[in-house]
């Protein structure tokens, strides 16, 4: 009942929840050209979801899977679906999981025809956005949205979505369980000491999942979080695939604008977050973000931007590694630590980039 009157008062006031604000880029998220300046080591088409598994990288990019060779940088494709890819996992021992734009879900070992598994959330949910094994037999399920596919994540940003939810599935046949609902776009899934973290991209944190509920350990980042993958002294990489900004967040809160907006305009020109820059001159003109004298500056407003945050063992931010306004690597959907380096996937920039871990830990400390 607080809550409830808590939250009537900052509507009114425009202050908590309703505050068209966003928290700025300092400390830790200092902005840099590390993300931008990185290596590419592959061109590809929307790369989306890497995983390790038996020592190789794998990604998915539109409806393949493929193999990263690590010295020649080539992709090998590995398994091959009818529809798109929206997310991947691997156990490490040759098992591979795979979910699909239209919500159904594939999994397959080493040599071996995917089979096709039931969605623990049946006809409820078909939005898989990420997997993770949480044993060799048990698979983790994040779906964003019960009304919106994967590759509607604007449409249900704009709706202000909180429809998603986490589930938990025995490869062995057994009956799915709900491990939390309510959610505002889950995207991605990490286990901590035993503990399910997931990242709430459009309430812009990473939470706990203890019991059903959803309880915060990172709050009020400035971009939507997508996934997070383990670092190998015990911290974790949270990607962020587009930036927030004091516009969006004032048209999230007009309800009649975003309605005839969204009944109107075509969903590429939406005041919304985008994967990459936009190339078309209808694009929505946000002020500074405009070119002036041909030249984008790196600080102006953008709907698109490349992220990834570095955090340690509790969740807070240490290190940041950005592509900014004026940069190309933006819409980090993932990333992972592949020996000395950490590969990460630009679906924005059609690339998947390389960052030395030491020279860049160097570089942060100087």
């Amino acid at each position: 009942m607080i809550g409830f009157f808590r939250q009537a008062l900052d509507a009114v006031r425009g202050r908590g929840d309703a505050a068209a604000t966003v928290p700025p880029m300092d400390g830790a998220l200092r902005p840099n050209t590390l993300l931008q300046s990185a290596q590419v080591v592959l061109r590809s088409d929307a790369p989306d979801n890497l995983v390790a598994c038996d020592g190789e990288t794998f990604f998915s990019s539109g409806q393949t899977v493929f193999q990263l060779e690590a010295n020649s940088g080539a992709a090998q494709p590995l398994q091959h679906f009818d529809g798109a890819v929206s997310c991947l996992a691997a156990n490490g021992a040759g098992l591979f999981a795979a979910g699909l734009a239209d919500g159904s879900l594939h999994v397959w070992g080493s040599g071996q025809e995917s089979r096709t598994i039931p969605s623990p959330a049946g006809g409820k949910a078909a939005c898989p956005t990420a997997l993770l094994f949480g044993d060799p037999a048990t698979l983790i399920i994040c779906h964003g949205s019960a009304q919106n596919r994967p590759d509607s994540w604007k449409q249900d940003l704009m709706q202000n979505g909180a429809s998603g939810s986490v589930w938990s599935i025995s490869l062995g046949g057994g009956a799915g369980r709900q491990l939390a609902d309510g959610l505002a776009y889950p995207y991605g899934l990490a286990l901590a000491q035993g503990q399910l973290i997931v990242s709430e991209s459009w309430r812009h944190r990473l939470v706990r999942i203890e019991g059903g509920a959803a309880i915060p350990v990172l709050r009020d980042l400035p971009g939507y979080p997508a996934r997070i993958s383990p670092a190998a002294d015990g911290g974790f990489w949270l990607c962020v695939f587009a930036p927030r900004s004091q516009l969006i967040e004032f048209v999230l809160r007009e309800k009649a604008f975003r309605s005839r907006m969204m009944a109107e305009i075509d969903p590429a020109h939406w005041v919304a977050p985008s994967l990459s820059h936009a190339q078309d001159f209808l694009e929505p003109m946000q002020g500074g973000a405009l070119k002036s004298h041909g030249i984008l500056k790196p600080w102006a407003p953008t709907r698109s931007y490349g992220l990834v945050i570095r955090l340690n063992a509790q969740f807070q931010p240490i290190a940041s590694y950005h592509s900014r306004a004026d940069g190309t690597h933006h819409g980090v959907t993932s990333c992972i630590e592949a020996g000395a380096r950490l590969l990460v996937a630009s679906k924005g920039g059609d690339a998947i980039l390389a960052l030395p871990l030491d020279g860049v830990a160097k570089e942060l400390v100087a």
